[in-house]
This record gives C-alpha cells, structure tokens and sequence, in this order.
C-alpha cells in the first residue's frame, strides 16, 4: 500500500521572520489559528489544534498543494503516524522562524520530543507540515556497503517536463554486471526512500552495488515535481521505471535488467514488466496484494489501537474505502472523498488491476520478499495471496525474514511507527538473497 509513515508535506513554505508565544496549550479558541498576527503564532496554534485532535479546524486551514497529500478526515492518521508511540501532548514550546523556512514548534510528548515543522502559503494557507525527531542523527551507511568497490554518477530518467533526477551506483571494473532499477513505495517518495532518519533505498543501492550489481534509483515524479497527482499508478511509476529500465540498457557495462520494487513499487511491477519486455525479472520487497482501499482501512485500525484518539480516523477510511467500492465510482468522484485524496481515475485503475494475476502471467523469474513484523504489508494480508496465485512457478522464489518490518529493518516486537524515527539499515541478508538470487538468473 501507500507508505505513508510520515507526517505528509509539500515543499513550498513561506518566509517567517518571527516568532511569538500564544495562548496556553488547551485554551485556544476556534479561529486563532488563522488570526495570529505572524506565522510563528498561527504555526503554533495549528499545533495546538493538532495536539487536541481538532483535525477537522486544521483541515479547514490546508492549502490546495497539501490538501492533495491529505484525504478529509485523514489528518487524524497522519498525526498518529508521524507521532505514534510517543503518547499524548503534554506541552507545545515556543515557535522558531526561520529566516527565509518554516517555522519550528518544539513538541512534549508522554514519551519524547518532537518538532513540528509548519509552513504557510502567499495566502496564510497551510503548505507544509510535517514532524522531524530533533535528536535524530544523519543517514550514515550500512555497515555492509563497500564503497570503495563501486561509483555514483547523477542521471537524468525521463526527459521534457516530468523529467526526474537520479543516482547510478556502478560497480568497479569491467563488468557486465546485472542492473536493478529500485522503485519506492506509495507517496512523494525521494530516490533513496527516506523515511526519518532512515534511507532504505540508497542502503540497498549500497549493499547491492558492493556485490557487484548496478543499481539505479530516481526521485518519485510526486516528489520531484511538488503537488502533481498522477490520474493513475500507471502514470505516477510505469513511465519513469520504463525510461531508467532503458539507460541502464544502454551501458556497454550492464547486462540483464531487473526491477526491484518496495510496497507499492513491488504492486507496480508487474505491470511495469509488461510495459517493457527487456525486464529480465523482478523482485518483489513487500509488494501489496491486497486492494489498497481495504489496506489502508486494516492499517489504519491497527494504529488506532496504539492511539484511541485516531478512531475517527478509522471511520473516515472505512468510509473512503466503501467510496472505492461502490458501483458509482467515476472519475468525477471528488478527490478528498476517497483514501489518501486521489482521484477516481487512479482507483478506478486499482481497483481493476490484480497483481497477483498481472505477475502470474508473465513469463520471467520472480524474488518475493517479505518481513515477518510488517503490519503494513503482511504475510497473512498479502504474501499469501502471492503464495497461492504463483505456487505453480517454479521460477518464483518466496523468503519470509521474520525479524523485519515494512522497511525490512530487523528487530523485536511490534512495530509502531515511532520505530521508524530510529536509526536503522536494510537486513544485510535480505541484501544477500537479492544479490544471489540476481546472480543465479543473471
């Protein structure tokens, strides 16, 4: 499904110069939101809004560019997923403007520190939200990543407009090797999959670069190009995963070429496969099986038992997901009617598409990886259905790594999102399995 873990934004942010301290937290009134007299106060209002579970004020106060990202009533699981773990609010600290940014509002919770990082459009509009881990430390590499045996180079996949900016890692020497191209999960997702402090992606392109395999990864068009909502999957992936499929192609230094995708990556790539006949595989990390519309109600229930508080959330998606199924659906279906604000078109297009069936039918080698401790994509959800429309293929390999998440991160217990502001790097053996397995078709 959509890997939506994170508070959503959009890029675009106003240039704050000030910063005041309002009202004490429980005792804003309706409205102060968009009367404060700088951003500092109204960023801090909105967070005290969103810190009561007044979602509803605040989806009021949402920009066009950030109301795409957020389905109405949806704000209430996008709070819980960019917080979850961390337990109730306790206290919202003073507002930082930045100079020439957005304005930073330091956040107590029952079980840490957050920031809340606003901005706001010409109009006074909300354009940016999002939540960041002040105490988290930078991406460093994998352990496993061998960067003295492989070379990035900056690529451009795609061309006019919708063009997207890439990074090819090669191996050194002569090759040929095999190349992969990566493509991410649902949302405006960047080349390297960053989630927190996290960077999935670029550590699989490390990993597998060090043994001996070109891998290319480029910025989801959503993420490249700020508010586009592509009609369908189809346009949001297949486009740009054909192009970069056909620049590692061209390399006299690259072999066979196979797609490796994540979550909604992985759904996508069947269909990508068909779309390109030189695709000599796919490898599959956590692909979703399951219609998405009724995902997103499973998960969403599932963090709504972390934070009784998102309930209404829970409502909304059973409500957006019923939307999706109802005869009736059209591509004149308002937006913020269905899950995650996309169009019609786009679940008109999911709704009509099997992945399982898409994947069965082609005639080339399949790696379908999955984490034991996914709550997102999971072995009973969505593996089994893999499990019993490819069974009959002997060419498809199935790895369960029970110790994993939706990042395929190991670890113990249950997965929250709080998890994901963590530090942590891909399972160095599901880099293994990828390595083999594309050495053993290759």
């Amino acid at each position: 499904m959509r890997s939506r873990t994170g508070w959503p934004s959009s890029s675009k942010g106003s240039t704050p110069t000030q910063s005041h301290t309002v009202l004490p937290f429980s005792k804003i009134e309706k409205g102060d939101a968009v009367t404060g007299s700088d951003p500092g106060s109204r960023a801090r209002a909105v967070v005290e809004l969103l810190g009561q579970g007044r979602f509803d004020e605040v989806e009021e106060l949402l920009a066009p560019s950030l109301r795409a990202l957020v389905p109405t009533g949806g704000l209430g699981a996008a709070w819980l997923a960019g917080t979850g773990g961390n337990g109730a609010v306790r206290a919202v600290g003073e507002a930082r403007c930045d100079p020439d940014g957005p304005v930073r509002v330091p956040v107590t919770f029952e079980r840490g520190l957050l920031t809340a990082v606003v901005s706001f459009d010409e109009a006074g509009l909300l354009d940016g939200l999002r939540v960041d881990d002040p105490s988290a430390p930078s991406w460093t590499p994998p352990p496993y990543a061998r960067q003295e045996a492989f070379d990035e180079h900056e690529v451009t996949v795609g061309s006019g407009e919708p063009a997207v900016p890439g990074t090819l890692a090669v191996p050194r020497g002569t090759g040929p090797w095999p190349g992969v191209v990566l493509l991410a999960g649902g949302g405006p997702f960047d080349r390297d999959g960053t989630t927190g402090p996290n960077k999935p992606l670029k550590d699989l392109a490390w990993g597998l670069a060090g043994l001996g395999v070109a891998v290319l990864r480029f910025d989801k068009v959503t993420c490249a190009h700020p508010g586009h909502v592509p009609p369908t999957m189809t346009d949001e992936y297949v486009p740009h995963a054909v192009a970069a499929v056909r620049l590692l192609r061209e390399r006299a230094d690259v072999g066979r070429v196979f797609v490796a995708g994540h979550s909604m990556g992985g759904k996508v790539g069947p269909r990508v496969a068909a779309a390109e006949p030189s695709v000599a595989g796919l490898v599959l990390l956590a692909g979703d099986a399951e219609p998405m519309h009724r995902a997103a109600v499973r998960v969403v229930r599932h963090l709504a038992a972390l934070d009784p508080g998102a309930r209404a959330a829970v409502e909304t998606f059973e409500r957006q997901a019923a939307a999706v199924e109802d005869p009736g659906l059209s591509a004149d279906t308002p937006a913020a009617a269905l899950p995650f604000g996309l169009p019609g078109s786009y679940w008109l297009d999911l709704r009509g598409y099997d992945p399982v069936a898409s994947a069965a039918a082609l005639d080339k080698p399949m790696l379908i990886l999955q984490g034991g401790r996914d709550y997102q994509v999971t072995v009973s959800d969505d593996l089994a259905r893999w499990r019993a429309g490819l069974a009959h293929r002997t060419d498809v390999t199935f790895r369960v790594h029970d110790a994993d998440d939706h990042f395929f991160f190991p670890g113990t217990g249950p997965v929250t999102p709080a998890d994901y502001t963590r530090p942590q790097h891909v399972d160095p053996e599901v880099v293994s399995d990828i390595a083999a397995w594309l050495g053993r078709y290759s």
